[in-house]
């Protein structure tokens, strides 16, 4: 129909390689790592790694319409084999995404607010940035890099701009902070990264930088 929207772009191939990825970095954490600190503020590897098992499991529960409170994505203690526990979650929920009618549906996330629902590429669209970043925030904590190919990084980029701000941002234990500035890259462009992580309240250059 002429003028009419777009469908939204299906973004579970991507999500399922960016769990991939996470996944990979997660089971190089081992329990001697868990103090380390994380660019995720107050957050050290073993918090982060249970806040991120946690939302897996609580975003499949949302595409099953299973959600009943935000105790549904609280964090799941990382314990002796943090990247088995992960990897769990992150089957659980690409195997929630998959099941039919899943798009046609909306996903409950009460950590936005009482009552809150959202279409389902937008949802998905949430949990799949917050992977981006935190396999990226995992990745540094470990002292080593992770990379995305641009057909990841184009929708983080777009999602990130969409993720609300607000007060929340400013709560102790907020995955995400405040918007920063994205750090020039000398005269050329900032890296779309760079940009997404800024968005999302993280500093690029850390731990090098605040």
């Amino acid at each position: 129909m002429p003028g009419a929207p777009a469908p939204a772009a299906d973004l579970r191939p991507l999500h399922r390689a960016v769990l991939d990825t996470a996944t990979e970095l997660v089971g190089r954490v081992r329990p001697e790592h868990f103090g380390l600190p994380t660019p995720c503020a107050a957050w050290d590897l073993g918090r982060l790694v249970a806040h991120m098992t946690g939302q897996n499991l609580g975003f499949a529960a949302a595409a099953r319409g299973q959600v009943t409170s935000a105790a549904d994505f609280a964090p799941r203690p990382a314990g002796d084999a943090p990247g088995a526990a992960f990897a769990a979650s992150a089957r659980e929920v690409v195997a929630a995404f998959a099941e039919p009618g899943v798009p046609q549906r909306r996903f409950a996330l009460p950590e936005l607010g009482p009552g809150v629902t959202v279409r389902a590429h937008r949802g998905i669209g949430f949990h799949f940035v917050d992977t981006v970043v935190h396999a990226w925030d995992v990745a540094r904590s470990l002292g080593t890099t992770v990379t995305f190919p641009a057909e990841v990084l184009t929708p983080a980029l777009e999602i990130a701009r969409a993720v609300p701000g607000g007060a929340a941002r400013e709560e102790p234990g907020a995955a995400f902070g405040p918007v920063r500035e994205a750090p020039a890259a000398g005269a050329g462009p900032v890296p779309v990264l760079d940009r997404v992580l800024a968005l999302l309240g993280r500093s690029p250059t850390w731990p090098g930088g605040a």
